[in-house]
Order: C-alpha cells, then sequence, then structure tokens
C-alpha cells in the first residue's frame, strides 16, 4: 500500500528526525538523492545541460545542493533565481556551495528575458520554485520561466510541483506539469488525489529517513501486492452462503444491459451465490447470461442496486422492482448504489453504504441533499463543480449520506465519512470510460461488501482490480464493458497467485 502523509504530520516527523541528527543531514540526504535520480533521468534523455528554478525556503535549498552534486559530476549546470529579492531571497548556504562548485547563477527579477533564455536551454529542468508550504498557482514571473521550458526537457519537480495545492484538496492549472516528482520521506496527498497527479507525473520517493510509519495516512493507494491480503479467498469450511450472498436490483426494459454487466462481474468476481430481481427482459437475458443466478427476492448478506434501473416506470413490474430496491436502502444490509439507485437515496443511512457517482452524478446528488425539496434548478451544482473540487465534494457528500463514496475518474477517489483515511485508485486506462464500465465496477464491489469486506476495503479494492482488468482486457486498445466483467475472473486469479508467490 502506498500512504500520503498531511504536511502537517511531515513537518513533525522531519522535526523528530532533526532533533536526532546533526543540522543540515536531512536537507543533504534530500539533495543527494535528488541529485542521484537527476542522473538517470539526464542518462535517459542523453542529456548534458541542468538548470534548477530556486525558489525561497528548503525546498529552494534542496534544489541548490543538488544542482551542486551534478555540476560536481560535470553537468553543466546553473540556476535561476525566482525571488525579487534574488541571492537574499534564497537558501544561503545552498547558494554557497552552488556556486563554489561552479554553477552559474542569473537572478530573474535583473534580466527575465536573459533568465528564461537560459531555462530554454536545459536538457534536465529542476522545480524548485515552492515546497509543501506553497499556495496553488504561480506567480507571473515564476510562470514566465515555467513557459520557457523547452518541450523536450525532462522536468523534475522537487517534492510537489509547483503551483499544486499540497493537500491535494483543489486543481489548479497555472502550476508546473512535471515528468516526474522526487518526494522526501513519504509521499504528499496532492500526489495522489485528482488535483495533483496527472501533474505530478511519475512519482519518486527517496528516503531520508523520516519515521511515520506509526503516522496515520491522509491518502493511501493499494497496489497489486495488496489484493492477495483483502481478497476473500474461501476456506475449507466455507460454503455459498457463507461466502456471501448477493442481491442485484438493477436494468430495466429500457436498459436490459446493465443487469447482465452488473451480475456477470459479481460472479466472476466469486460471489457465493447471486441473487437477480428484475423486470421481464433482463430477467430473461441475466437469466441465460448468469445461469447459476437465482431469480427473484429473498435473503442476501449485501445488495447492488441502480444500474439501469428505471425509477420513473409506472409498469406495475418495474414499480414491484422499485419496491425491492426501497426495502433494501431501509433494512441494515450493506448496499452499493449506483445510477438510477441514486435518486432513491434520501438521507443518512445507518448501514453500511457504497455510493458510485461520476462527477455530474454527484453534483445533482449533493444539491439535492444539501436543500431537500428546492426546484429544479434552484441549486445546481455541475460535473466541473465536482471536477475543480473532487475531494471536497466527495467529503461533503459521504458526511451527509453516513457512507463511502467511490468518485469515479482518471484517478477514482474513494472517501468514507469519519476519520477514516481517502483512498484514491488509478489503475484503469482511459479505454475504460465505456458505456456499461460502472455497471460492471458495481458488481465487483457488491460482491465484496456481500463477502465480509468494509465499504472502504471493497470499494478500493473494486476499483483496483477492475482497473486492472480493463488494461489487461485494452492491451492498449478498445475494449468492452462486457469483455472487463468477464476478465475480472483470470484478473484476480493472477493477482492473487502473485501474492502467493511474493517471498517473505
Amino acid at each position: 500500500m502506498i500512504r500520503a502523509h498531511s504536511v502537517d504530520a511531515v513537518r513533525t516527523a522531519e522535526a523528530a528526525a532533526q532533533a536526532q541528527l546533526p543540522e543540515g543531514e536531512l536537507m543533504s540526504r534530500a539533495a543527494l538523492g535528488l541529485a542521484e535520480v537527476a542522473v538517470a533521468r539526464l542518462a535517459d534523455v542523453e542529456g548534458t545541460t541542468v538548470v534548477g528554478l530556486i525558489g525561497a525556503g528548503d525546498n529552494g535549498g534542496d534544489t541548490l545542493y543538488a544542482v551542486a552534486h551534478l555540476a560536481e559530476s560535470g553537468f553543466a549546470c546553473a540556476v535561476v533565481l525566482v525571488p525579487a529579492s534574488g541571492r537574499a531571497g534564497v537558501h544561503p548556504g545552498g547558494l554557497e556551495v552552488a556556486e563554489a562548485a561552479g554553477v552559474m547563477v542569473h537572478v530573474a527579477a535583473d534580466d527575465p528575458a536573459a533568465a528564461a533564455d537560459v531555462v530554454a536551454e536545459a536538457d534536465l529542468v529542476l522545480d524548485g520554485i515552492v515546497g509543501i508550504g506553497g499556495r496553488p498557482g504561480l506567480r507571473p514571473e515564476a510562470a514566465h520561466l515555467v513557459d520557457a521550458v523547452d518541450d523536450d526537457a525532462w522536468v523534475l519537480a522537487v517534492d510537489l510541483a509547483s503551483g499544486l495545492d499540497p493537500a491535494g484538496e483543489s486543481g489548479e492549472d497555472d502550476a508546473v506539469w512535471a515528468d516526474e516528482t522526487v518526494t522526501f520521506g513519504t509521499p504528499k496527498p496532492v500526489h495522489l488525489l485528482p488535483a495533483g497527479e496527472a501533474a505530478t507525473g511519475r512519482l519518486t520517493v527517496v528516503d531520508i529517513g523520516i519515521d511515520v510509519d506509526e503516522v496515520p495516512a491522509a491518502v493511501e493507494r493499494l497496489t497489486w501486492d495488496d489484493v492477495a491480503e483483502l481478497w476473500p479467498v474461501p476456506g475449507r469450511g466455507d460454503d455459498k452462503y457463507s461466502r456471501g450472498v448477493l442481491g442485484v436490483v438493477a436494468g430495466s426494459e429500457a436498459y436490459p444491459g446493465a443487469a447482465v454487466l452488473c451480475a456477470t462481474s459479481a460472479a466472476e468476481a466469486g460471489v457465493g451465490m447471486l441473487r437477480y430481481v428484475g423486470t421481464p427482459t433482463p430477467v430473461g437475458l441475466v437469466h441465460q447470461a448468469v445461469p447459476e443466478a437465482v431469480m427473484g427476492d429473498g435473503r442476501v448478506q449485501a445488495w447492488v442496486i441502480g444500474p439501469g434501473l428505471d425509477v420513473e416506470s409506472t409498469d406495475p413490474e418495474a414499480q414491484a422492482q422499485v419496491a425491492v430496491a426501497r426495502a433494501a436502502l431501509a433494512s441494515d444490509l450493506p448496499v452499493v448504489i449506483d445510477a438510477g439507485g441514486l435518486d432513491l437515496i434520501e438521507g443518512w443511512r445507518d448501514a453500511p453504504t457504497v455510493v458510485t457517482p461520476h462527477a455530474g452524478e454527484l453534483g445533482r446528488l449533493l444539491a439535492r441533499m444539501v436543500r431537500p425539496g428546492a426546484e429544479p434548478g434552484e441549486l445546481e451544482i455541475t460535473a466541473a463543480d465536482v471536477q475543480a473540487e473532487p475531494l471536497r465534494s466527495a467529503r461533503d457528500l459521504a458526511g451527509l449520506i453516513g457512507g463511502t463514496v467511490l468518485l469515479k475518474g482518471a484517478t477514482t477517489l474513494v472517501v468514507s465519512h469519519g476519520d477514516l483515511p481517502v483512498r484514491s485508485q488509478a489503475d484503469a486506462p482511459p479505454w475504460l470510460a465505456t458505456a456499461g464500465a460502472g455497471d460492471v465496477l458495481s458488481g465487483v464491489i457488491g460482491a465484496l461488501l456481500a463477502a465480509g469486506l468494509s465499504p472502504l476495503d471493497a470499494a478500493s479494492l473494486g476499483a483496483l482490480v477492475h482497473g486492472v482488468t480493463a488494461d489487461r482486457v485494452s492491451g492498449g486498445g478498445p475494449l468492452r464493458a462486457l469483455a472487463v466483467a468477464h476478465g475480472i475472473r483470470p484478473t484476480v486469479r493472477d493477482l492473487l497467485a502473485r501474492g502467493r508467490s511474493a517471498p517473505g
């Protein structure tokens, strides 16, 4: 599992480490690690010239010392001092060491055009403008220098890409978009959250000797190696009931395929038993696609409600299906709610609950929950609003329903109410943005809930397996949601085998 820690937690851990080490030791370790990564990337791009963009504070100091190492290793190195105060505004010790190593020093405020020309010649640019103490966005003088970076240069951000919100709460277009970020000790939330992951690029963590093992993470990400530990594997004494019975209320006469996708993925995920409740057309299709499914309401351990569900239909059979969905929501059983089922949510639910909206659905649901009874359009929260602040939006909804929100996206967020860490997964290819993919995901999560996993684990593990399966099925090209559903079983098999073969 990848664990990211808040800025406050990092500062506390760094202070504890500094108290046990000689002065400047942490910065020395960070600079050396940064320089080693830079050397490797210069080899990759066959580069020889390095420019460091130097801001105030320790982040700029790390960069100055790293550039000094690179100059001593024979690379042509320069630094551009970004603060308006020039030399007085950067780390004095780092500047002294850099100059002693032969690094050329340029003050951006003295000649902005010349400074930009220097940046444009670099094969590798070290972004040391601001660190974890920075605010979102770039000052104009910094943005001017960033714009001068050549398209072919490798941009290596120091600790985080300048201009990003370190907490990852909000996105910022006016930021450095790095090819790679070298961070120290532990990832920061922005590295794993939608607001910053794309601009972070490749993430490399340098161990500088701070201890965060016992510190609660702000953000977590499951890896392939976590699957073997978390996936519910049956024992010799298990039967279909102890492995989990899942009820699926999905599909309609208008959207019958959603029921097939959801039921198929749940079966492929290894649910002990599947019950399906639907209208005649999807009942026939599910019976054919998943012959082991039992048709009709009955005792279950968890429910999936909503994929393809038509809650507005006046047809008696559709109304009977919706009545089962409402009864499931009123029960004390775990429930996954997607698509049409989101329209049935009325407020706080005490039982384990996972909702799986995309940005537009989350905005509409959040608006309805914040202002119940409001006229349509009176309070509008758009998909763009949610995408601008995805973490805050998901937290707000989780707090209103008392459950776990899985916000779908290139980086999928799993946010629970209370003090649990946020989970983020980015395992899927862009090809997964296709009709029916969410129906497949709901079936996988439902199978995991029925087996007894917590909403946080079920949602994040389901997102991981769903994404990995899509990547395997795609192979770099188009995919169908049904192919993803059928790919769940071999993906889980291979991930479990990977865990069994891992050393130790």
